[in-house]
């Protein structure tokens, strides 16, 4: 599962590239799907094209041909779409070169993102809490105060 940051980098990457993937009329057949496998074994990011003839969307051609090559969708637009798979060939071809080596992203247990989020939720639920409560005493002492007026009224 590709992280946002890392999503953001191949899309990047994906602007220089040629398309070099076409899916006609006849949809994603056996034949794409080992081409697409081929090209992602060898180049890692592929960018594809959906031609006006064929029957299905983008995002369908991508999410198809992610399940055949086991790769993961980047992006889809227009009509091009852009899937990535990581492939042990080109990083060795990486590190023969000298470019970086592939960094493995320490998994966080918990997002800041979310708490932050769960954080001001609490804090608005307390809020609410707090002023329901007041709300609802300030109804039962004017209910009171009416029975009491009630009460001097029929005394009278």
């Amino acid at each position: 599962m590709l992280t946002s940051k890392e999503r953001a980098e191949l899309r990047a990457r994906a602007n220089t590239l040629e398309t070099t993937l076409m899916v006609g009329k006849d949809g994603v057949t056996q034949a794409v799907a080992e081409e697409a496998d081929r090209l992602l074994t060898a180049r890692e990011l592929v960018k594809g094209k959906v031609l006006e003839s064929a029957l299905m969307s983008p995002r369908e051609v991508s999410d198809a041909l992610c399940e055949a090559t086991r790769a993961e969708g980047v992006a889809c637009v227009g009509n091009k779409f852009v899937i990535y798979r990581f492939s042990e060939k080109c990083q060795q071809e990486r590190n023969q070169t000298g470019r970086a080596k592939r960094k493995v992203t320490p998994v966080s247990k918990s997002d800041p993102v979310r708490k932050g989020i769960r954080a001001r939720r609490a804090a608005q639920k307390k809020i609410r809490e707090e002023r329901n409560a007041y709300f609802k005493e300030k109804a039962i002492e004017r209910a009171i105060e009416r029975d009491r007026e009630k009460q001097l009224r029929n005394s009278d």
